[in-house]
């Protein structure tokens, strides 16, 4: 399933919350960005459609929604549309940048290493 950075945005608050409206997810994304309500709820609607989420019941007239896919069902998709975009689709260049950001903990680093090392013995074999 592909998804647009806008709706990608949308459904980070279907995956934070059990269950929610698009009210409400207008009122979020207001705090960040000037958008208005008919764009989030043709959002909504169209994520609907692609089966991302689902409707669970209703609060007064306002329709309820909750996340019908995880994170991770996105993930092969996502990723490599974004190092496309964000790194000329060269994942090199997304490790280097990560690696360069300094955010890495000892934790991360010793993580890595042993990644590395594991995926190199199993591609030896």
């Amino acid at each position: 399933m592909k998804l647009s950075n806008f709706e990608l945005d949308v459904m980070q608050h279907f995956w934070q919350q059990t269950q929610c409206g698009a009210k409400h997810i207008h009122q979020e994304i207001s705090l960040t960005k000037p958008v208005a309500y008919n764009t989030v709820k043709t959002i909504v609607d169209r994520l609907e459609e692609k089966g991302a989420i689902k409707r669970v019941g209703k609060d007064g007239r306002a329709i309820l929604y909750q996340a019908a896919i995880s994170q991770n069902d996105l993930t092969p998709s996502a990723v490599p549309s974004f190092i496309q975009r964000f790194f000329g689709g060269s994942a090199s260049g997304l490790i280097t940048h990560l690696i360069d950001d300094d955010k890495l903990s000892e934790k991360d680093i010793a993580y890595l290493e042993k990644y590395l090392q594991d995926k190199k013995a199993s591609k030896d074999k």
